[in-house]
């Protein structure tokens, strides 16, 4: 049976603030032009209303992906923990 780990781990909260911070400026970005595009894509092409939330729904799920993928590089350059 394994050991209990003698060393705990601690939260390093300037680095979740920076993280959340940029996370929240540069989501509002990705999500704004994902909005945008979408609809101005949808208006180019003659796609309709329909169209335009389809492709604007496709858009937000491409910006999750991005969102996802900026918050797991940050956070392997801010580490969220530390050993204590």
């Amino acid at each position: 049976m394994n050991a209990p780990s003698s060393s705990s781990r601690q939260i390093v909260w300037p680095s979740v603030i920076t993280v959340i911070s940029a996370a929240i400026l540069i989501g509002a970005e990705v999500f704004g032009a994902a909005f945008a595009g979408g609809w101005a894509l949808a208006i180019l092409l003659g796609l309709g209303d329909q169209g335009a939330h389809i492709l604007q729904a496709v858009l937000f799920t491409l910006g999750v992906l991005v969102m996802t993928a900026f918050i797991r590089g940050a956070q392997r350059v801010e580490p969220f923990t530390k050993r204590g």
